[in-house]
C-alpha cells in the first residue's frame, strides 16, 4: 500500500524535548486460565480455551471456539456464538426532524415523544404505517438505565432491498431514514433475548511464556493511515489489531493523527483527552493497564515560558475535545466532536510528518540541540530538520512566540503526562499508550463510563443511541489478573455478526476474567489480522479501513 520505508520498530525522542525516562504505571491486574491443547492435539491448536460461555443471548445457544498458538505465548481464539433470530428483521428507522428553534439542527433518530408522534402522524398522511417505539437502555456505571426517548419505525422485511423500497416512500414523503436490521439493537430485554449470531476473535498474550514484542505503531508518520494489515506487514507482525481513535476527516485535522493520548515506544506524539482512559502496554508484554491521563507542557526561551495547546497536530482543531479552558464548545471530552480554539501553540517533531500544517500565524525552527535556526513569522508550515522540532503559533499565541525565540538562542520544549493523581509519568522506551474509552471493566467489575468519556451528551440521546447503545463492531483490550494482555474484536452491523453495545461489551471483557480493561477505536475500524491474513470481516462497504495506529505482536526476537 505504500512505497515509503519500512517502519522502524525504535523512535528516539527527538532532541529539545524534556520527557522522563521510565515509566511506573499499574500493574497486571484482572483473570482466565490460558488455552492449553489437550493430548493428541496437532501441534499449535488448542481445542477450547476452558472459560465460560460469552453472555451473549439466552444460555443454551450453540458455541464453537478454535484456539491456535501463534507464537509462544500468544493464543489466537475464534468464538461463534448464537445462531439466525428469526425475530430480527429489516425495518426503516425515520430520521425525526428536529424540534429545537435553531434551522440548522439536524434530523435524529430519537426524540421526545411529541416530536416522534408528529413524524408518525406526518407519514400516516402520507398513508404510511409507522410506529413508535420507546428505547429503554441498560444501565451502566455513569450512564443509561432510563428511557433514552422514542423512534419511528415502519415495516419488517425479510431482506434489506425490500426496506430500501419503503425508505423511498418516507424520503417521497419529506423525511429521511435508513434501513436497519432489528437485531442490531441493543434494549436491556434484546440482550437477554436475541440469539445472535456473534463472531469473535480473542488474542491472549501471556507474559510468562512471550519472548516477542508488543508495541503499536502509526506507520511512517502520523499525518497518514494505513490499514492494519499494512501496518502488520511493515512491522513484521504475527498479528495486529486497529487500536486507538484517531482524526477521520481533514476538516477535523490531520487524518491518522491520534483523537486523544499517543506514546509510542516512549515518546509522547500526542497529547491526552482530559482525563480519557488509555490502554498502557510494554514490549514484554508485562505490566499492561488502563490509566488515566492528563499533561503539560511548555516552551521555555527569552522570557516567562509559553504553555503548549497540543503536539503533533493542526492549530485550532482539537478532536474529541477535552483540551485547554478556552476550547469551544467545551474543554470536557466531547466523542466525535471538534473543538477550536484560535489561539494555540502546538510544537512538532519527526513524528508528524515531513512537513508541518501551512497557513497563517509564526513558526519557530528548532535543531537537535534546541537551538533555534529559523523563524517563519508570517505564515506557518514547511520542513522539520532531522531530529530537530518546530513550533507554531497561531491568533494572539504569535507576538508571543516571536517574542521568547531568536535565530542562534535555545528553545527548549518541555512535555509530560500526569497520571490521576496529578503526578508526572514517567516514561521509558520500552513503553507504548493507545487512547480509547470508554472504560469498561475495573477491578474484575463492570465499570463503563460514558459519560465521563464523552460519549452521553446530554443534549444529543442520538448520538447515545447509535455510539453506545446499539451493537456496533468493537475492539477493546485489558488484562487479567495473571497478568495477561487480552485483545478482543467482535465483527458487526451485518446479519452473520451482531455487534455489541457498550454494555455488551463490558460483559464479554469480564467474561475473559479481565481486571481492567477499555474499549478502543471500533466500527469499521475493527480489524484483526494474523499471519498476513484477515480475519474477521470489516464493516465498511470499501472493506478494510486506513486507521491511524494498530497494536502490534511481532516475533520472538
Amino acid at each position: 500500500m505504500t512505497s515509503r520505508p519500512a517502519v522502524r520498530s525504535r523512535r528516539r525522542l527527538a532532541a529539545g524535548v524534556a520527557l522522563s525516562t521510565s515509566l511506573a504505571i499499574g500493574s497486571a491486574l484482572a483473570g482466565t486460565a490460558s488455552a492449553q491443547p489437550p493430548a493428541g492435539s496437532p501441534a499449535g491448536v488448542v481445542a477450547s480455551v476452558g472459560q465460560a460461555r460469552l453472555p451473549l443471548g439466552p444460555a443454551g445457544l450453540p458455541e464453537t471456539r478454535d484456539s491456535r498458538v501463534l507464537q509462544p505465548g500468544v493464543t489466537l481464539t475464534t468464538i461463534v456464538r448464537g445462531q439466525a433470530d428469526p425475530k430480527s428483521v429489516w425495518t426503516v428507522e425515520v430520521a425525526i426532524p428536529s424540534s429545537s428553534p435553531d434551522p440548522d439542527a439536524p434530523a435524529t433518530a430519537i426524540s421526545d415523544q411529541a416530536t416522534a408522534e408528529a413524524a408518525a402522524a406526518r407519514l400516516r398522511a402520507a398513508g404510511l404505517e409507522p410506529r413508535v417505539e420507546d428505547v429503554p437502555t441498560p444501565r451502566l456505571a455513569d450512564a443509561g438505565g432510563n428511557l433514552l426517548g422514542y423512534r419511528v419505525r415502519l415495516g419488517s422485511f425479510a431482506t434489506k432491498a425490500e426496506a430500501e423500497v419503503l425508505r423511498a416512500k418516507v424520503v417521497a414523503a419529506g423525511l429521511g431514514g435508513s434501513s436497519i436490521f432489528t437485531g442490531w439493537d441493543g434494549e436491556p430485554d434484546d440482550v437477554s433475548g436475541s440469539t445472535g449470531p456473534w463472531h469473535v476473535q480473542v488474542l491472549t498474550i501471556d507474559p510468562k511464556k512471550f519472548r516477542g514484542g508488543l508495541d503499536a505503531s502509526y506507520g511512517i508518520d502520523i499525518e497518514a493511515r494505513e490499514t492494519t494489515s499494512t501496518l502488520a506487514a511493515l512491522t513484521g507482525a504475527t498479528a495486529a489489531t486497529n487500536a486507538g481513535f484517531f482524526v477521520l476527516d481533514p476538516k477535523a485535522g490531520a487524518p491518522g493523527d491520534p483523537a486523544g493520548v499517543g506514546v509510542y515506544d516512549g515518546r509522547l506524539v500526542s497529547e491526552p483527552t482530559a482525563g480519557r482512559p488509555a490502554l498502557v502496554i510494554h514490549d514484554n508484554a508485562r505490566g499492561t493497564a488502563v490509566e488515566r491521563f492528563r499533561w503539560h507542557g511548555d516552551v521555555r526561551g527569552i522570557g516567562r515560558p509559553l504553555p503548549l495547546d497540543g503536539l503533533d497536530r493542526v492549530p485550532g482543531l482539537i478532536r474529541n475535545c477535552g483540551g485547554t479552558t478556552d476550547d469551544l464548545p467545551t474543554s470536557k471530552p466531547l466523542h466525535d466532536v471538534t473543538c477550536t480554539d484560535p489561539d494555540e501553540l502546538i510544537a512538532f517533531d519527526s513524528a508528524y510528518a515531513a512537513s508541518t500544517p501551512s497557513g497563517p500565524g509564526a513558526e519557530v525552527v528548532v535543531d537537535r540541540h534546541g537551538v533555534v535556526t529559523a523563524i517563519r513569522t508570517t505564515t506557518r508550515g514547511g520542513a522539520i530538520p532531522e531530529g530537530g522540532r518546530t513550533v507554531q503559533a497561531t491568533g494572539n499565541q504569535v507576538p508571543l512566540l516571536l517574542g521568547a525565540a531568536k535565530v542562534g538562542k535555545r528553545l527548549v520544549i518541555r512535555a509530560a503526562l500526569t497520571d490521576a493523581r496529578g503526578h508526572d509519568v514517567r516514561l521509558s522506551p520500552h513503553t507504548t499508550i493507545v487512547n480509547g474509552g470508554p472504560e469498561l471493566v475495573r477491578d474484575g467489575q463492570l465499570h463503563a463510563t460514558p459519560a465521563a468519556d464523552g460519549m452521553a451528551p446530554a443534549d444529543n440521546p442520538s448520538f447515545y443511541y447509535g455510539w453506545v447503545h446499539k451493537r456496533n463492531p468493537r475492539t477493546f483490550a485489558g488484562v487479567d489478573a495473571f497478568g495477561r494482555t487480552v485483545i478482543i474484536t467482535a465483527d458487526g452491523r451485518s446479519e452473520t455478526s451482531l455487534g455489541l453495545g457498550i454494555a455488551e461489551t463490558a460483559a464479554v471483557a469480564k467474561s475473559f476474567g479481565l481486571r481492567n480493561a477499555i474499549n478502543l477505536d471500533g466500527g469499521g475500524s475493527t480489524t484483526m489480522v494474523a499471519n498476513g491474513n484477515v480475519l474477521n470481516s470489516p464493516s465498511d462497504a470499501t472493506g478494510e479501513r486506513p486507521v491511524g495506529d494498530a497494536l502490534v505482536i511481532t516475533p520472538t526476537r
